[in-house]
């Protein structure tokens, strides 16, 4: 079969000229090529390639700003939205070339043919104006005009030169790929120079002495858009059995010519389970349809196994309470899929390591390090040929797969670098990077830094227990930043993330309205969620709690003021009584995609 070669001529635009006419956008390369422009039409979104620019009236002068990619178009009920990319930042480099950060994006609504719509249009409209500004405000966004970032260096390696002649859009890996959806417009226009492919994780590097030789670390994570979402929201597994908040994390390095790289995944227990937000602190976990556990498991392991080869799968969750329950379940489903490709390990992290004693790592790591060094890591040397092979991945999970998960995760890194050290000769069998405290330090921070990026980027907040990552133990500091970071989490979990779980959902396809009925009764709310407002009822708790203590003071005064404190009390009483009978309506819930169950 013929490969779809991409135009030396075709390169992707690094600089852009955006003009806003009346009737539509037109993005004009300024970056030095001679390709052409791209049109949008403000009225029905569609898109075409232009010669030259339009003809500027002296009357109605367009707004001109450089932009430096498009992300892609989002077409709504409530008309399309064009997404930009109008800020980057250079942050390193991947396998030789710069990686930039998405620092500020811009939504351009391709909304004129609503002028004449109805008020429930413009009501969607105004909804989903509303989601994506949120959208606009995503974390940790990546991208590269000249590498497919979205693969492993060996996934890289393996598919050849060949590969690299495809536009840059079709090398990339659909599951890794953030605006894979919103390019969908795009492609079907043949829009090659314009598709900027965009991964959702982190990338952090530093570079560092060993001796003479200078090593480059990076830390590159890629998050999973099969199953994406917020903490709370987005739980367990689907019945394709993709998970939420997937990761797939991998340290490179680079020293005297060799290039050696390492990947690991994390991803939260692969059963049907929810825990849906109530008000209390830790809402209880749900099993939904527990008989079809194994089946999704196994289809889980299975893609893991067709991806990476042989999986380790370390499970931190506590063996009591729902987590043990949860555990359990994951041990039952794995069961029947345990053998050399497929091994199921737990390690009860609070247990073992409580809250300060995080060296007891050891313990875990003994019990795979057969594993890591049977199934090695990927090793090129000065002419690109290939010495090591990575066949097999350790799977880590804990429940929100962040805090205790990262903890282990860096770990696991610092001993497959001293491998990779050893191997190359800079180490000698007993040696390790506590002894070089530059390189220890750095690879401190690139794990600490690696872990708090993808916690904000699923719960809101850095990471716990980011203390021991990123300097060797438990600090008074980091445990008061805990704390906070809990409560942080508390809020944002009961009162922002549903709506922040309806863009998402936008942004990935994964809710397409298409129909303004629809969307009118999606918007639809129950008797108690009508009337449901946590400020409103916290307010009304507040004032009769204050009234109640008022007319207390008063009964010397009058004794008739003991009956109205008891009425005050009671309003309180029964208010709150109502708010903790009806925790999940006051919270703030996705609208677009309710929960399962």
């Amino acid at each position: 079969m013929m490969m779809e070669k991409a135009d030396p001529a075709q390169k992707l635009y690094r600089r852009m000229r955006l003009w806003e006419f009346s009737d539509q956008y037109v993005i004009e390369p300024s970056d030095g090529s001679s390709g052409m422009c791209m049109a949008i039409s403000r009225v029905d979104a569609s898109m075409h390639l232009i010669d030259e620019m339009p003809h500027c009236s002296t009357l109605r002068v367009p707004r001109i700003q450089t932009i430096f990619g498009v992300v892609g178009m989002l077409k709504l009920g409530a008309g399309s939205f064009l997404i930009i990319i109008t800020e980057r930042e250079c942050v390193g480099s991947y396998l030789g070339h710069p990686i930039f950060k998405v620092t500020s994006l811009n939504v351009l609504p391709c909304d004129h043919s609503l002028k004449s719509s109805s008020v429930e249009q413009k009501r969607m409209k105004a909804e989903f104006s509303a989601l994506l500004s949120v959208a606009e405000r995503t974390h940790g966004l990546y991208f590269s005009y000249d590498v497919n970032i979205t693969l492993s260096a060996q996934r890289l390696h393996d598919l050849g030169d060949e590969s690299k002649l495809l536009p840059l859009w079709r090398q990339a890996e659909p599951r890794f790929l953030w605006n894979n959806y919103m390019m969908e417009v795009l492609i079907d226009s043949k829009l090659d120079p314009f598709l900027l492919p965009v991964l959702h994780g982190s990338f952090n590097n530093f570079q560092a002495a060993i001796g003479r030789n200078v090593i480059d670390v990076s830390l590159i994570a890629r998050r999973c858009n099969r199953r994406t979402g917020t903490r709370m929201w987005r739980r367990g597994a689907d019945s394709d059995g993709y998970v939420a908040n997937f990761v797939e994390s991998e340290q490179i390095i680079q020293i005297t010519g060799f290039r050696a790289s390492f990947v690991q995944v994390r991803g939260t227990i692969p059963i049907l389970w929810d825990q849906i937000v109530d008000l209390t602190y830790k809402p209880n976990f749900e099993i939904v349809r527990w008989d079809e556990g194994p089946r999704v498991a196994e289809r889980h392991f299975l893609d893991l196994r067709k991806k990476y080869g042989n999986v380790v799968a370390i499970d931190l969750v506590n063996t009591h309470g729902g987590e043990g329950c949860l555990s359990e379940k994951f041990s039952e489903a794995t069961h029947p899929l345990a053998n050399e490709d497929v091994r199921y390990l737990h390690f009860d992290f609070h247990q073992i390591c409580g809250h300060v004693h995080f060296e007891r790592l050891s313990i875990l790591y003994e019990q795979i390090e057969d594993f890591l060094r049977k199934n090695r890591y990927f090793l090129l040397n000065e002419k690109g040929e290939k010495l090591e092979a990575q066949s097999g991945v350790p799977r880590t999970n804990c429940i929100d797969c962040l805090d205790r998960t990262n903890v282990t995760q860096s770990m696991i890194g610092q001993k497959m670098l001293e491998f990779q050290l050893r191997r190359l000769g800079l180490f000698n069998a007993e040696e390790t990077i506590s002894k070089h405290p530059n390189l220890d330090e750095n690879f401190k921070i690139l794990w600490a830094n690696h872990g708090d990026d993808i916690s904000i980027q699923y719960s809101g907040t850095p990471a716990l227990k980011g203390d021991f990552v990123r300097y060797g133990k438990r600090t008074i500091n980091g445990i008061v930043n805990d704390g906070c970071n809990a409560l942080m989490r508390y809020y944002l979990n009961n009162f922002c993330d549903g709506t922040k779980q309806d863009a998402t959902d936008l942004l990935h396809g994964h809710y397409t309205v298409s129909v303004s009925r629809d969307m009118a009764q999606t918007y639809q709310k129950g008797s108690v969620e009508a009337v449901a407002s946590f400020p409103m009822a916290f307010g009304l708790i507040l004032i009769g709690f204050f009234f109640t203590l008022v007319s207390l003071r008063r009964v010397q005064y009058d004794p008739w003021n003991i009956l109205f404190s008891m009425i005050w009390a009671s309003i309180s009483l029964g208010m709150g009584g109502f708010v903790k009978a009806n925790g999940r309506v006051f919270c703030n819930r996705p609208r677009l995609n309710q929960p399962r169950h």
